[in-house]
């Protein structure tokens, strides 16, 4: 027999249970918002951090992000703790390759770009690929990088410091395709094409998703070594460490402090003056050995093997010290003591 009571009774402990189970699968969004700030505080602190350091934290966070998005069953959360998930990822994926583990860098980066896919959040996909193409110019494949930093910069919704961070990365694989006009042509638009297009990471966040002035500098003096104009390279070189310099101490990119002092002893070199390319090379010994990254490790390299196979050199006093010290330097740094050889190019 129908009771209307023991029907409302039903339906309504049925509602109450519905309820507790949505209230249990939704993460608050404090606990989002949290998560939002650690990685924001990561990237930005990346540069003043031990590559072993980021490569913990930045693991963690994602792992935190996987955990609360496996839990909400709120669409707008998911898509967040997706973007969030990316970030964390993305920074696991440079700390791998600061630390020259070249193959998980490279395997990091692409899930990295599968999450800005998926949550369809186009700037994490572009910081993911333009990840990938310097990969591929570290590990051979320059012209893999050109098509992966020119389909990046397709993506809509990209803002200004994407596209200099891209294209800068794309002039530095034409350099080593030998494509001098390309490189050069590319140069100049990172240098002039400063318009007010933002996204909410390259921008927002910044840190090492951003591409700073002296970071494109330093990359500018890398990719004129390349395609051999010394001059631009020392004047390039020189301008990084000048505004690398300005910050305070606390603020200053290791990365690009070693990088330009190391592209500015290349570039004296080249011109064949010892004395003047071992003074600039006052600010890479000063580096502590846990923030020797790839890049720098790579710098470091090429100053030896010139020194090593250029006539003018052989017998000198000063390019044997050079080469005892940069010997040094690479094998008392992190990568080294993981196990990683340095790549023959730089970053």
């Amino acid at each position: 027999m129908f009771s209307l009571q023991d029907e409302i009774d039903r339906v309504a402990r049925k509602a109450q249970e519905d309820a507790s189970e949505a209230a249990s699968s939704v993460i608050s969004d404090r606990s989002i918002e949290q998560l939002r700030d650690d990685l924001m505080e990561l990237a930005r602190a990346y540069n003043a951090k031990p590559s072993k350091e980021v490569w913990t934290r930045s693991a963690a966070l994602r792992d935190e992000a996987e955990g609360h998005r496996k839990r909400t069953r709120v669409p707008a959360q998911q898509q967040e703790l997706l973007i969030l998930a990316g970030q964390a990822t993305s920074l696991m994926a440079s700390a791998a390759f600061d630390l020259g583990k070249l193959a998980g860098a490279r395997r990091l980066a692409r899930t990295a770009g599968v999450y800005g896919e998926s949550a369809r959040f186009t700037p994490l996909r572009a910081y993911a690929d333009g990840t990938l193409a310097y990969i591929a110019y570290f590990t051979g494949d320059p012209a893999q990088a050109v098509v992966l930093a020119g389909q990046a910069l397709s993506y809509p919704g990209i803002g200004d410091v994407a596209v200099r961070r891209l294209r800068a990365i794309k002039a530095r694989a034409h350099g080593h395709l030998g494509d001098i006009h390309a490189a050069h042509e590319l140069i100049h638009l990172t240098g002039t094409d400063r318009g007010v297009a933002r996204d909410s990471l390259h921008d927002g966040i910044a840190g090492e998703f951003g591409f700073s002035d002296e970071r494109l500098s330093m990359s500018n003096s890398s990719t004129a070594l390349l395609v051999g104009d010394t001059v631009l390279a020392e004047n390039e070189a020189r301008r990084a460490l000048e505004l690398v310099t300005c910050r305070p101490a606390d603020c200053r990119s290791a990365p690009v402090l070693g990088g330009a002092s190391a592209d500015l002893a290349m570039a004296r070199l080249l011109a064949g003056d010892v004395d003047k390319a071992l003074a600039a090379l006052a600010a890479m010994w000063a580096i502590a050995p846990d923030k020797r990254v790839t890049g720098l490790l790579a710098r470091a390299d090429r100053l030896q093997r010139l020194v090593l196979s250029h006539r003018r050199y052989r017998g000198s006093a000063e390019a044997g010290e050079l080469v005892e010290r940069i010997d040094l330097f690479v094998r008392t740094s992190a990568p080294a003591q993981l196990g990683a050889a340095p790549p023959a190019l730089g970053r």
